[in-house]
């Protein structure tokens, strides 16, 4: 059983909602983004979304594009985020999901960012504007990696739609 299914599984039986904060990875530095993280699981963090800075970010709202310029002119990178997590998995078993856009993941390389991310510790990832036809190529890399590519829906899903992302879940959906 994976650590997000243990959490959701955990967090079922003592009949609460789970607590997924968000923080952007290298905001303001990646020594504050460690420090962050390491306090996040004694605040209650049941699952941490770690968010990978981009440039040009489309569908973030102006904190987290500020956030994210000010991580990427604080030295923020992929393989950074994935160190911060490398060093956060060192003392803690919380489980680690990024969230960010397609474009440094592609520019990395689809099956080397599963493997680093693996090997990091990372137990998801959250893909920005990445729908299931278009994850042919990312998706069996994670898969192969075991990382789950959580899915984002949306309030103006249609029917047919829901039953599509449902059906391919992995570790939760992300409602937007």
């Amino acid at each position: 059983m994976s650590r997000i299914s243990q959490t959701f599984a955990t967090c079922k039986t003592a009949g609460r909602a789970a607590f997924i904060p968000f923080i952007m990875g290298g905001d303001p530095s990646l020594e504050k983004t460690a420090a962050m993280l390491d306090a996040l699981p004694a605040a209650g963090a049941d699952i941490i979304e770690l968010g990978i800075p981009f440039s040009d970010p489309m569908a973030d709202g102006v904190v987290i594009q500020a956030a994210g310029l000010r991580a990427l002119e604080a030295g923020a990178s992929l393989k950074k985020i994935l160190q911060l997590v490398r060093q956060f998995r060192a003392k803690h078993q919380t489980p680690m999901v990024l969230m960010g856009y397609l474009n440094p993941i592609y520019v990395y390389g689809y099956e080397k960012f599963a493997a680093d991310a693996q090997a990091a510790g990372v137990d998801g990832v959250i893909i920005v504007y990445l729908p299931p036809e278009e994850a042919a190529e990312l998706e069996p890399a994670l898969t192969a990696h075991g990382i789950a590519l959580v899915r984002l829906i949306a309030p103006t899903s249609v029917p047919a739609r829901l039953k599509l992302l449902a059906d391919d879940a992995q570790g939760y959906l992300y409602y937007v």
